[in-house]
């Protein structure tokens, strides 16, 4: 009889599993990613202007008013239920009292009476905001 033949251990790696699990990671992260994006449907008023600088390190205040003239605050990726106007100044105090920096981004619809945003930015003034930006879309060319 002949003697048995040793197989010799393999050392390479498969990585083709390693490649379909990324694969289908990188389908489910496609899929989602636009699911993520939180926020009030607000129409924008178009204009030109220079974009607001704006500290990386601390989450942005920001305040969107929808076109049925409902006030929603957003803290970072954080978004509110509909609040009303006193609700709004209350919780902005709160927070612009633990911050060095007032600012405060505001988000009109562009078809929101004019009075509910001067209202708006009254009330930010009042709870602490030393600056309070307006969010406006680029203008389209195409139109």
């Amino acid at each position: 009889m002949m003697p048995q033949q040793r197989r010799k251990p393999m050392s390479e790696i498969n990585v083709v599993p390693y490649i379909d699990v990324m694969l289908v990671l990188l389908v489910i992260f496609m899929v989602t990613a636009p699911m993520l994006t939180q926020g009030v449907k607000v129409d924008l008023p178009e204009t030109t202007s220079d974009p607001i600088q704006q500290d990386k390190d601390v989450e942005s205040i920001t305040v969107s008013v929808d076109s049925n003239g409902a006030y929603f605050l957003e803290v970072g990726d954080d978004a509110s239920e509909p609040m009303a106007l006193d609700e709004v100044r209350n919780q902005v105090a709160k927070i612009l009292s633990q911050r060095t920096n007032g600012e405060v981004l505001v988000r009109g619809d562009e078809y929101v009476d004019y009075g509910v945003v001067v209202r708006l930015m009254a009330e930010l003034q009042a709870a602490g905001a030393t600056g309070i930006g307006l969010i406006t879309d680029a203008p389209n060319d195409n139109q």
